[in-house]
């Protein structure tokens, strides 16, 4: 083995004289990071899936947290079951009920926990998928931050914002669920793949699956391949969703016409390939010995029964993809121009005004609500509209106007419980003279010695003069009005509980004068 010149010895030793020493575990300046996974696209795609999974095992965390004994609940497979139940159930212009997944996910819930009540399972079925919808958050998203290599080699935190399930608005005005691709991912456990490749991978797979006889993994297979129909499905709706809203924001010029027509390719292809695997898993659902062989293949074909119905819908929405990009185009562009800006009260008012001093925000909260207000209508009549009423002909009518209806009268019955006869006796009862108020226990005995029922109508008229109208009296010219006052004294009545009141009739003034009408009068 040769030995190194002895210059370049020379060299090497120089350099490490003169350069500085470095600290420890600190690369040296301008040094890049080691080729490798680090710098590799492929990891930020996995770090990204891997973030979808956290709020599934966080439910298991957090679940210490409720209320009562929970740790017998799995968490994370109540969540991926409702995950599943929302993607089978959605279709292409609906999602799947709030209250209907609840109901389904009650029997797995259930199965963890027999000996538990119904009202603690379905708490649990709903914690979880509240938990999913991320309800609380005020954009009912999750944000994960993992870290990626620039293009000159720093290191960079990023932010990735996702959902697993979406309440969108559903037929009828309610709210209804749908879950997004993340979800999807999570579910059939890839990553973030091309959903065209990732449907013929599967759909090849079931094939060669059901050839073989190994009918359990064709079922899962065959659900994975159901999962990526539902995902291209969501994207056609997306970008149809997109296209309503601003028809500038989707290029169809050249990305949606190229995908409609390999979707269409593609669905064509799978109808043959979907109805070859059809026909397979009915010759082997008839050729099985085992009961059990016979019940995978009788879910196989229920299961390829769903995706051709939903390749079938998928078509239909793709012939009517050209016209409705038409009719959207002629509606935005002749549509009339916005008249004014919107105003962000968060952004241009709220967010800078708070960190103001009060004297100075005032001002500003002064005068925006000053003129925010908008107009308020004047009280008076204008005479543009006055003189327009004055000055219109009176519209022509009957000379004896619109004929009446007959009235069909009916006699009331007399259901009222004192008679006029016991109105008297009260009034009597209660017609003091003005320097001689009672009591209300003596009156309540008068009363009873007259009628046994009569008590009752004198304490109610008592109580209703315990706050005299006088302002109606006064108006109505009454001369005498009936008052009642509490002292203190408790009433001492065998039927009657309370304050026993003094009960008297004082003389209204004639406004003005300072006279009693009966002085007036003399």
């Amino acid at each position: 083995m040769s030995s190194p010149p002895p210059n370049v010895c020379v060299v090497t030793e120089q350099a490490r004289a003169t350069s500085p020493p470095t600290p420890a575990g600190r690369p040296p300046a301008g040094a890049r990071p080691a080729p490798g996974p680090a710098g590799d696209e492929g990891l930020a795609r996995r770090l990204r899936a891997l973030a979808c999974t956290a709020p599934l095992h966080d439910l298991d965390v957090r679940k210490a947290n409720l209320a009562g004994e929970y740790s017998t609940y799995a968490m994370a497979e109540v969540a991926l079951a409702a995950i599943d139940l929302i993607t089978l159930s959605m279709d292409f212009d609906t999602g799947a009920d709030h209250e209907l997944v609840i109901t389904r996910l009650l029997p797995r819930v259930a199965a963890q926990a027999p000996d538990r009540r119904a009202a603690e399972h379905e708490r649990v079925a709903r914690w979880v998928l509240e938990s999913l919808i991320n309800v609380g958050s005020v954009d009912r998203g999750f944000r994960a931050v993992y870290g990626t290599f620039g293009p000159d080699g720093a290191y960079l935190r990023r932010d990735y914002d996702f959902k697993l399930i979406e309440e969108v608005p559903g037929p009828g005005g309610g709210v209804c669920l749908r879950t997004t691709d993340e979800a999807v991912n999570v579910l059939v456990g890839a990553l973030d793949t091309d959903v065209t490749s990732a449907q013929i991978a599967a759909e090849v797979k079931l094939e060669v699956l059901i050839r073989r006889g190994r009918l359990a993994d064709a079922q899962l297979a065959a659900e994975q391949a159901r999962y990526r129909t539902v995902q291209y499905s969501e994207a056609l709706r997306r970008t149809l969703e997109a296209t309503r809203r601003n028809v500038r924001s989707v290029d169809w010029l050249r990305t949606v016409p190229d995908m409609i027509t390999e979707a269409l390719d593609h669905i064509a292809d799978r109808y043959r390939h979907e109805n070859a695997i059809l026909s397979n898993i009915r010759r082997a659902r008839d050729e099985a010995k085992g009961t059990d062989h016979k019940l995978r293949a009788a879910e196989l074909v229920d299961i390829v029964k769903d995706c051709i119905r939903r390749h079938t819908l998928l078509q239909s929405r793709l012939l009517e993809a050209g016209p409705l990009f038409r009719a959207e185009q002629d509606r935005q562009a002749f549509a009339p121009p916005a008249a004014r800006a919107g105003f962000d009260l968060h952004g241009q008012l709220l967010a800078p005004v708070l960190p103001l001093p009060v004297a100075q925000a005032s001002r500003v909260t002064d005068a925006f609500f000053a003129r925010g207000t908008g107009l308020r209508t004047p009280g008076s009549v204008r005479l543009g509209d006055l003189t327009g009423l004055l000055l219109a002909p009176p519209a022509p009518r009957e000379h004896l106007g619109a004929e009446l209806p007959e009235p069909d009268l009916v006699t009331t019955p007399d259901d009222s419980r004192f008679s006029e006869a016991q109105l008297a006796a009260a009034t009597d009862l209660l017609g003091l003279p003005p320097d001689a108020p009672r009591r209300l226990s003596g009156l309540l005995a008068d009363a009873r010695r007259r009628d046994p029922d009569l008590p009752y109508l004198v304490a109610l008229l008592a109580v209703h003069a315990a706050s005299p109208p006088v302002g109606t009296a006064h108006r109505q010219g009454e001369e005498r009005l009936l008052f009642a006052v509490d002292d203190g004294t408790e009433l001492d009545d065998p039927e009657f509980g309370g304050a026993d009141l003094i009960v008297g009739t004082a003389l209204l003034d004639i406004p003005g004068t300072g006279m009693s009408r009966p002085e007036a009068a003399r």
